[in-house]
């Protein structure tokens, strides 16, 4: 006989609604209200960059462009996982819709920030000629959205990697609008028409490290790999020691979504030992050492690991 249990708190009931599972739940309102205040800046800065055709100012746009996809596809993953609920079709809801916002985030800010650095490159041929005062009042205007927005997701970033990845582009866009300012200035005062490309080129250069790092924590997420900060080996050494216990395999550990990390084990245990004795040392090892407590144990007695054995993965 085979005893398996899911570690979830400790006994404390296994609701998995978003704003106690999901991370980026937790910070939706704020979310929603970055939304607002980058939507309509995004406005005002492209019609000033087309008007003065500043590439900094449209560079900067691109960014406020890919903050506003990006938060309303955050917004909208985080919809579709706190309405969806968990079916036979769809067992872990739709949790992992965040983290293909977050993917997605990651390829526009990297399209955006590659076309930037070309067309930097090319008007180094012939810069055009931009007014900076211009420059200089919107890109003021933009900061102050930016601080707003960049304020309000800050403590969510740490949680969630969907609001993360918005987090990081409205990052870039306030050192964009700074940069914006800086070639505002420059151009009113000494005429270096070569200061907006320049500016252009740093921000794209900012941004695409920062891009690779969010979509490859996307990827590892989906590929299903280890969480970073989970110790694999200490989780199954520690299974491992504890009392009655013969054999750990099969231990699995994985992230579904930003904050809910997921894991399962299977433990062969000695025919003297109490299977609901070795399940409660189990359960209490996965809560308090390694802060686990979506985890589904197998309790196995001596000699029934055929159905594992069989298994080529």
């Amino acid at each position: 006989m085979r005893i398996s249990a899911y570690v979830d708190r400790m006994g404390a009931g296994h609701g998995h609604g978003v704003d106690v599972g999901s991370a980026s739940g937790r910070h939706v309102h704020r979310l929603a209200l970055s939304l607002v205040v980058l939507a309509v800046f995004l406005v005002i800065e492209v019609a000033v960059g087309m008007a003065t055709g500043s590439l900094a100012l449209l560079s900067d746009a691109g960014h406020m462009f890919t903050d506003v996809l990006g938060v309303g596809m955050a917004l909208a993953a985080i919809t579709a996982a706190r309405g969806s609920r968990n079916t036979d079709r769809r067992t872990f809801g739709l949790y992992r819709a965040e983290v293909l916002a977050a993917l997605a985030n990651a390829v526009l800010l990297f399209a955006v920030a590659a076309w930037v650095l070309v067309e930097a490159a090319r008007r180094f041929a012939d810069p055009p000629q931009v007014p900076g005062l211009a420059l200089m009042l919107t890109a003021a205007a933009g900061l102050v959205a930016n601080l707003v927005v960049f304020a309000l997701l800050r403590d969510g970033a740490k949680e969630s990697l969907n609001v993360r990845g918005a987090y990081l582009e409205v990052l870039a866009d306030t050192l964009g609008s700074v940069g914006v300012l800086i070639a505002g200035a420059v151009t009113s005062m000494f005429d270096w028409r070569y200061a907006d490309p320049l500016v252009a080129i740093a921000i794209g250069v900012f941004v695409l490290p920062r891009t690779w790092s969010l979509g490859r924590q996307a990827v590892l997420i989906l590929v299903q790999a280890a969480p970073a900060h989970v110790d694999v080996a200490a989780v199954r050494s520690g299974l491992a020691e504890l009392a009655g216990v013969s054999d750990v395999h099969d231990v699995h550990v994985w992230t579904l979504t930003s904050g809910m990390e997921v894991g399962s084990a299977h433990l062969q245990i000695i025919a003297t030992a109490d299977p609901a004795a070795v399940l409660s040392s189990a359960q209490e090892l996965l809560l308090r050492v390694h802060r686990l407590p979506h985890f589904t144990v197998q309790v196995e007695p001596p000699g029934c690991r055929t159905g594992c054995a069989e298994l080529s993965w």
